[in-house]
């Protein structure tokens, strides 16, 4: 099991210099990355330790019928994906119905009905339509409409001089992937050079990832009648009347002039090419699922290309992501019976307790902020929620019907079971007990809608989260997560929300203005980082993790300084360590990682996160205390840098 240790260490790296490499060294060292991941870090220590315990449950499944009915979905579901000889004799047919239907398209109003039909089976195109809360009235969900249709993984792949060679690799891969489905081959070329030409159009409208981030800026809410009539050359009657949605009263859009560029495209191409790129998605989509020949090009593109990963992984793995994804719920239900005690959601709530005090505590002594904004964030602080582990009641997958001998299928079924589901939802009341992450997931996040952080079972266990060790560790660790997330309420884009989850500005323009200098500060520290020459961190796409980082390790320092004022006898050296030294340690240490370079260049141009080094350095070094901690276990008499900008916000 991965945990805390200080046999990751490296003595010999000045801790002053590179806090990461003094503590992370060892382990990085001797831990090269698996030739079937992209990148290798503790979450994924973490992760495998948890596909092992789900593989076992799938496996207990597979071999007997069970009583529940989540034990009879994983059982079916787990059954067709692993029928390894049935996918490969089956070829590309599963496919032939859609693709023949595609072929038959005819008219812009049967567009809408035939994309319609692939949205709801998890095949994307053009734009994406989806449920969520309302980010003006949190408490019913609303349809949003936003920008999509890109299978690689950012505009900038289509645009950006640097990945010039992806794209002609990627014209490559996509005239293969036609080519198996049974195109000629000049047909298979022309074919792939429509589908790049039309993402390319797609990716050229659509926002930059740090466009996007703008919660504010991506909110345009239009009835129903004012969101036809301004995009009236795509098919949406159609289309919402194929997805049940003839009903809805109003639409958010994400951003007007991509589909107001959907439009122009659909007008100015002929139908012809639109069906060959929805033919396109629909094979992306796909292959995945299908026979090896089809598995083995998709990973060649997108797992050696892109991530520059050498070896795919086995297909049990792949099987239980796909069961995760589609029946998440219903895998977890068994997950969480097996290995989740009771006594984790116990300690957990005691460790947010204490972040919350901390945090409460810190809204009232800022010195920056002005008594109206206070008490605004106050009272929204004080609606503040967590849950822990799992839902309190699992998701019911009542009327979705498996097959154990069509995996294909199944993946099609799951998802227009959940797309329906989330769809049948729009302008009703929100369901604040729903999870949008499952159980099992290594991972947590904060809801800026419903105002409350969630923590699935997953994540609890070590390295992030270790009841056998010291509070200095948790408090390091987990800890550091919990006041991440509640950070996240209150950087950029969280702040802008409410008490009641609603985005409204509650802040005083002077209080405003001093957050954004704050924040500018913070940006500018992680552009100067530099993962690999010449590429640097995007401050601004990173900004509100960064945000995050900074608040959850301050929080979760005092909040051990606390617990250790309140229980004198457990501020003792253990290993020849200060808790505040083990803490300091702890934070670095989950945030260890080897990585490819194909993947670093995707996370800097994707990721909303910095890379590890970035996240156990920098905000440590904005800690007068961290200094002052770590003095002791610098070697030799060189005398330490001086020290760097220090940034408070929260």
């Amino acid at each position: 099991m991965p945990r805390f240790s200080l046999a990751y260490l490296d003595r010999t790296a000045d801790p002053f210099a590179s806090f990461y490499d003094f503590a992370t060294g060892a382990w990085r060292a001797g831990n090269p990355i698996p030739p079937d991941k992209p990148d290798w870090n503790a979450f994924w220590e973490l992760r495998e330790r948890n596909a092992r315990l789900l593989r076992a449950i799938a496996d207990d499944a597979r071999r007997r019928p069970g009583r529940t009915a989540a034990h009879r979905l994983v059982r079916t579901f787990y059954r067709a994906a692993l029928d390894r000889a049935r996918r490969d004799r089956l070829g590309f047919a599963p496919l032939r119905q859609e693709l023949t239907a595609l072929g038959r398209l005819r008219s812009i109003p049967e567009l809408g009905r035939r994309l319609a039909a692939l949205h709801s089976v998890g095949v994307t195109g053009l734009f994406e339509v989806w449920a969520y809360p309302d980010r003006k009235q949190s408490d019913r969900y609303a349809l949003y409409a936003w920008q999509g249709g890109l299978a690689l993984p950012d505009r900038e792949y289509y645009l950006g001089p640097q990945f010039a060679a992806i794209r002609e690799k990627y014209a490559v891969h996509v005239e293969r992937v036609f080519a198996l489905a049974g195109q000629a081959g000049e047909a298979a070329r022309s074919a792939s050079r429509t589908v790049v030409a039309l993402e390319t159009e797609l990716a050229r409208a659509s926002r930059t990832r740090v466009e996007e981030r703008d919660v504010v800026a991506n909110y345009h809410r239009l009835d129903r009648t004012e969101f036809f009539g301004k995009f009236p050359g795509i098919p949406w009657k159609e289309y919402f009347r194929a997805r049940g949605l003839a009903r809805t009263e109003y639409v958010v859009v994400g951003q007007p002039e991509f589909l107001a560029r959907v439009e122009r495209l659909l007008a100015e191409r002929r139908l012809e090419e639109i069906r060959t790129y929805l033919a396109w998605q629909l094979l992306h989509a796909s292959v995945p699922h299908l026979s090896g020949a089809a598995e083995r090009e998709h990973f060649e593109f997108f797992r050696r290309t892109l991530l520059g990963q050498p070896r795919p992984e086995p297909d049990w793995r792949r099987a239980l992501y796909d069961l995760d994804e589609l029946l998440g719920e219903a895998l977890g239900e068994l997950f969480v019976a097996r290995h989740f005690p009771a006594a984790s959601r116990a300690r957990m709530l005691q460790l947010v307790a204490d972040l919350r005090e901390v945090f409460t505590e810190r809204l009232r002594t800022l010195d920056w902020m002005t008594e109206a904004t206070r008490r605004r964030a106050l009272a929204k602080f004080a609606r503040f929620e967590a849950k822990i582990g799992h839902p309190e009641r699992f998701r019911e997958y009542t009327g979705l019907v498996l097959s154990p001998t069509d995996h294909l299928g199944n993946v099609r079924r799951a998802n227009a079971f959940e797309s329906r589901r989330r769809l049948a939802r729009v302008g009703r009341p929100v369901d604040r007990d729903e999870w949008d992450m499952t159980p099992p997931t290594v991972n947590a996040y904060f809801s800026a809608t419903q105002n409350e952080i969630f923590f699935p079972a997953g994540i609890l266990q070590p390295p992030f989260f270790d009841p056998t060790m010291d509070d200095a560790v948790n408090y390091g660790a987990i800890g550091a997560v919990i006041g991440h997330e509640i950070t996240h309420g209150y950087d950029d884009q969280g702040r802008r929300f409410d008490a009641d989850g609603n985005l409204r500005d509650w802040w005083s323009e002077e209080d405003a203005r001093e957050f954004s200098a704050r924040a500018e500060q913070v940006v500018a520290q992680y552009a100067k980082a530099e993962p690999l020459p010449g590429l640097h961190v995007n401050g601004e796409l990173t900004l509100g993790e960064n945000i995050a980082d900074f608040g959850g390790v301050r929080l979760a320092l005092e909040a051990l300084r606390r617990r250790l004022a309140r229980d004198p006898a457990a501020r003792r050296s253990i290993d020849g360590l200060t808790p505040e030294q083990r803490f300091f340690l702890a934070y670095a240490q989950i945030w260890r990682q080897n990585c490819r370079e194909e993947e670093i260049r995707r996370r800097v141009t994707v990721d909303p996160h910095a890379p590890g080094r970035f996240r156990a350095e920098i905000p440590l070094r904005n800690l007068p205390e961290f200094r002052t901690s770590i003095a002791p276990l610098r070697k030799g008499d060189a005398p330490a840098p001086a020290p760097g900008p220090s940034v408070t916000i929260w």
